[in-house]
């Protein structure tokens, strides 16, 4: 099949990162895959596919090449990419990587969008549910995945390190990280740290994040906390790897990609609900999960810290559930999904 995907950004983080996992994985697959990307579009992510760059920076219809499928996953770039699919260019199918009308701003504009096509990929049976309530389309889910860059190293005994509490912080000024809910892990990780000072907090940012952020370079300059910026995955598994519990403060999450990739590395998970997470995050079973209500983040944390045995029960089962996930089954998933809708009735 001949695939094209208008990709505004490919820049570190979970959607992203599915995008570029989706589209090598068709082209080792056997497809053609075309990115259609703005004149200005960043690329973090090692891509195999052919990257179309328009001229403008904002696509237009004409940037489209003839498709089997065309497939838009941002709320702004499923009208260009109807108006394409009307043109000849291809079916368009929509990858839903967040529902952007509870996300962002600017819900009247994104709601609408959601009406263009019935044919819908989303990534959690959460997000099914509600696009099928709001809209009366039945998403076909397909998972998100782990890279196998990211593994359990055993490094931890040979660290001779204080435990490492670790979490991601992303950049806040011009973003849209509120449903990161980064003021409560912050607040939450404080209470942590007063209770037991011996242990180390350590932050995760991408590195072109954390030196355009003011808020971040003032956090690590108070000397609070430990701040890490890999630059790829095998930095960031290696990070993970030092990590003795993972904590994740998110509200609103289709997938929550990092909580499965730590859990992936040995890392006992500590999360709060967000939806997504809920595909492989079972409390008390292989981690500790909590409503953003229930105000238990630092409670689950400090938890582990002192049943050591119960924390690392809890890092041996999250390991064992990631097994269950990779891109290669996400990847299958989606090839199936398009086939499908392809073979439908338009």
């Amino acid at each position: 099949m001949r695939f094209t995907f208008p990709i505004l950004t490919l820049s570190h983080g979970g959607a992203q990162r599915m995008l570029a996992e989706l589209t090598n994985g068709l082209t080792i697959r056997g497809h053609q895959v075309s990115i259609v990307m703005p004149s200005e579009g960043a690329v973090s992510y090692n891509v195999n596919s052919a990257i179309l760059r328009s001229s403008h920076t904002v696509l237009r219809e004409s940037d489209f090449p003839q498709s089997d499928v065309i497939v838009s996953n941002f709320y702004t770039t499923v009208p260009v990419s109807e108006a394409a699919s009307r043109n000849g260019k291809g079916l368009h199918i929509r990858l839903s990587l967040c529902y952007e009308p509870l996300f962002l701003p600017h819900n009247e504009l994104s709601f609408p969008t959601y009406h263009a096509t019935k044919n819908l990929v989303v990534l959690s049976k959460w997000q099914q549910d509600i696009i099928k309530l709001n809209h009366g389309i039945q998403g076909t889910i397909v998972p998100i995945g782990v890279s196998s860059a990211f593994r359990n190293l055993h490094i931890r005994p040979k660290l001779g390190e204080p435990l490492n509490i670790t979490a991601i912080l992303r950049r806040e000024e011009e973003g849209f990280s509120w449903h990161r809910d980064q003021d409560y892990l912050l607040a939450q990780l404080e209470l942590v740290k007063q209770r037991h000072p011996e242990v180390n907090i350590n932050f995760i940012s991408p590195p072109e994040e954390f030196y355009q952020s003011e808020k971040l370079q003032a956090l690590k300059a108070s000397g609070r906390f430990r701040f890490f910026t890999p630059k790829d995955d095998y930095e960031l598994c290696y990070h993970y790897n030092c990590a003795d519990i993972f904590v994740s403060s998110s509200i609103f999450d289709t997938g929550s990609l990092p909580g499965l990739e730590a859990m992936r590395c040995g890392a006992a998970l500590v999360a709060v609900y967000s939806g997504g997470n809920m595909e492989y995050a079972r409390h008390e079973a292989n981690c500790l999960l909590s409503y953003r209500h229930e105000n238990r983040l630092a409670a689950d944390v400090i938890r582990l810290i002192e049943d050591r045995p119960f924390s690392i029960r809890m890092a041996s089962r999250g390991e064992s559930e990631t097994m269950n996930w990779s891109w290669d089954h996400s990847v299958r998933k989606f090839e199936q999904a398009a086939a499908q809708f392809l073979s439908s009735p338009h």
